[in-house]
């Protein structure tokens, strides 16, 4: 299903603490260099519109957010959304999330990495192009620090099962563990856009949690 078009961004807006490239980030990368303070730290991997990293951030002020979002044009919508609610704890960054965990993120210094409705690439020829893939949980899992959380959630049941294929193949990441069933009290009480979407049309979403391992 397409994306709808986002709306046009007011050009006076300042993203300057809320939005990145790879080549901008600081190196080393770390929560005091990005957040200006050590904390929590939680990483969502396609951030999509924005709705999760916006309501984490601002549900939970003591842990420190970082989306990455390939498309520039959704990277810069997700910063703007955190500049207006002004939370500082969360910032998000356009490109390749991919680079970002292999070369970016440190070692064990992740609390939970967050995978929500990535792209399936239905055809069998563009599968490789999956985001969960074996160098991705690779990533995960040197990432992660002891007792941190990988959350992964699709709508696509044959993903589903092929990422929970994969992940068996990693001992240290823990799991599936169980996830209560959650059921929205209002309209804004979702994940994602997309899983508001799937809802709203009675459709299953498949998730499932892992634990990392000491």
């Amino acid at each position: 299903m397409a994306r709808r078009a986002l709306r046009k961004l007011d050009a006076e807006i300042d993203l300057s603490r809320h939005l990145y490239t790879l080549e901008q980030l600081p190196t080393p990368l770390t929560c005091e260099a990005l957040f200006g303070r050590e904390a929590p730290w939680e990483v969502e991997m396609g951030s999509g519109k924005g709705l999760f990293i916006s309501s984490a951030a601002q549900a939970r002020p003591e842990h420190n957010f970082l989306g990455i979002e390939i498309a520039r044009k959704y990277a810069a919508h997700c910063a703007a959304r955190l500049q207006r609610k002004k939370l500082m704890n969360a910032a998000m960054i356009a490109g390749d999330g991919l680079r970002l965990f292999r070369e970016f993120l440190p070692t064990a210094g992740i609390d939970a990495v967050h995978v929500y409705f990535p792209d399936p690439w239905w055809k069998a020829r563009h599968r490789k192009r999956r985001v969960v893939n074996e160098a991705f949980l690779t990533d995960v899992v040197r990432v992660l620090k002891p007792g941190g959380m990988l959350h992964f959630w699709t709508d696509v049941e044959e993903y589903f099962q092929t990422s929970l294929d994969l992940i068996r193949g990693f001992p240290l990441l823990d799991g599936p563990l169980p996830v209560p069933e959650q059921t929205p009290e209002h309209d804004l009480d979702y994940r994602t856009h997309f899983e508001r979407r799937k809802r709203k049309d009675n459709l299953p979403i498949y998730r499932s949690e892992f634990r990392r391992l000491a």
